[in-house]
């Protein structure tokens, strides 16, 4: 008997491609607000596999850093100070 995919993804220490729920919860954001910071172009969009929308989780974390600082710093740590995603595009 072959294991499950979820025995198999419990011993891994992070998943590539993440659900849009997931990938959410990996930002701490709601479902919601996730969503919208997608449609604001804030956040990547997802890839397609399969009919199936995933996150990469190396996008969400260059997105992520690139978010504004409370205070107005612009350029955290090297970042280019782009205002959303598509500038990464």
């Amino acid at each position: 008997m072959r294991p499950s995919k979820a025995a198999y993804s419990r011993n891994l220490p992070i998943r590539r491609g993440l659900s849009e729920t997931e990938a959410a919860i990996y930002l701490s954001f709601s479902p919601s607000f996730f969503h919208r910071l997608v449609d604001l172009g804030v956040m990547p969009r997802p890839r397609i596999a399969g009919g199936r929308r995933i996150w990469d989780v190396e996008e969400l974390d260059v997105a992520f850093r690139a978010l504004p600082r409370e205070g107005g710093e612009e350029t955290p740590f090297g970042v280019d100070g782009g205002n959303s995603w598509t500038d990464y595009e």
